[in-house]
């Protein structure tokens, strides 16, 4: 395909991708005003409170129309994530060879269910016990108000945060399909690894040291563990392959005269 003409399909799949943001945010903007998304978000903020009454404030007029409108942008993302990322698999896969695409497809469903699975730990385990820690540090002197539009970017911040962190297989996987990370790689790397999510941890999940290792540690271990055994599933397979194209074809022997 002419240069140009791949130009015009990127402006098409970028269109199209756009149009079901659009779309996404005006469904999710009756799915938070209908079916209280807020409600579901401040429910950590109020139960490590202990405040079954407890209600975040707002500084201006326009602020609950505003956080309604971040919150159906975020929701609308999330239900066109499938038409984007086939907008984008569009555009790349006539690039890709037929190996790589076998290993980045079921990336994708991978990774929509780690990303899921992240979120989830994040809400119900790590987001309490974070909200707690912080709580600990009030003193005689200070005096809680909770902004509306600031708790919940920290609360949507920690939620995305595990999300993005638990695509780790997702991401070795792509790696290892175009060449760039070897299951030898990562097990030479095991030990600089964990140290980098201990480090990654400490910031994600602040608390004590028993916290840390049951909330963050234990599975970005598990995780970057998944990430070896599925690179080592994808080089055997590229292997395999590279050697029966390195085997030379059976024929008849060289240096033969046909009889005349």
């Amino acid at each position: 395909m002419p240069f140009l003409d791949h130009l015009e399909e990127l402006r098409w799949r970028i269109f199209w991708s756009l149009l079901a943001i659009a779309v996404g945010t005006v469904v999710g903007f009756a799915l938070v005003y209908y079916f209280h998304v807020l409600e579901l978000l401040v429910e950590p903020v109020r139960a490590a409170r202990s405040e079954p009454d407890f209600r975040l404030i707002y500084l201006s007029p326009a602020d609950p129309f505003f956080i309604t409108l971040k919150l159906a942008v975020l929701v609308g993302v999330i239900l066109s994530f499938p038409v984007v990322a086939y907008q984008v698999w569009a555009f790349l896969s006539p690039a890709l060879e037929k190996h790589e695409k076998r290993a980045i497809v079921p990336a994708l469903y991978l990774g929509l269910l780690l990303f899921l699975g992240g979120v989830a730990m994040a809400y119900y385990a790590a987001l309490p016990v974070t909200l707690q820690f912080f709580q600990n540090f009030e003193g005689p002197s200070m005096q809680e108000q909770l902004e509306v539009g600031k708790t919940l970017a920290f609360v949507t911040k920690l939620l995305l945060a595990f999300g993005v962190v638990f695509e780790l297989p997702v991401v070795i996987m792509v790696l290892t399909a175009m060449g760039l990370v070897t299951p030898e790689f990562l097990r030479a790397k095991r030990r600089h690894a964990a140290v980098a999510m201990t480090v990654l941890a400490a910031f994600m999940t602040p608390g004590d040291v028993i916290t840390l290792t049951i909330m963050m540690m234990v599975p970005l271990l598990f995780l970057y563990e998944l990430s070896i055994f599925l690179s080592a599933g994808i080089t055997r397979r590229r292997r395999a392959r590279e050697r029966e194209h390195a085997e030379p074809t059976l024929g008849a022997p060289e240096g033969t005269v046909e009889a005349g």
